[in-house]
């Protein structure tokens, strides 16, 4: 399941997520698919970390230079407070 793309994997999970909801499944199918669902949901974090540590920004130094620097965590929840 490594190498299902995020989105393909997150329609996925949204379609497990439907069919759970609509209750017309036996008790065996629905936690089959409950498993499915889990193992798609953290392929899908993962992936959304491995994405949040590549991020960068592209930002102007006092000599009006543009420069890459790493994504700073701390100062993205700093400033959402």
């Amino acid at each position: 399941m490594a190498e299902i793309k995020f989105e393909e994997a997150l329609k996925k999970l949204e379609k497990l997520v439907q069919e759970l909801e609509e209750g017309d499944l036996s008790l065996g199918d629905a936690l089959k698919k409950y498993q499915e669902g889990i193992q798609l949901s953290q392929l899908c974090s993962q992936r959304l970390e491995d994405a949040k540590k590549k991020v960068e920004l592209l930002t102007k130094n006092k000599k009006g230079e543009f420069s890459l620097k790493p994504f700073d965590e701390s100062k993205a929840d700093e400033a959402s407070a």
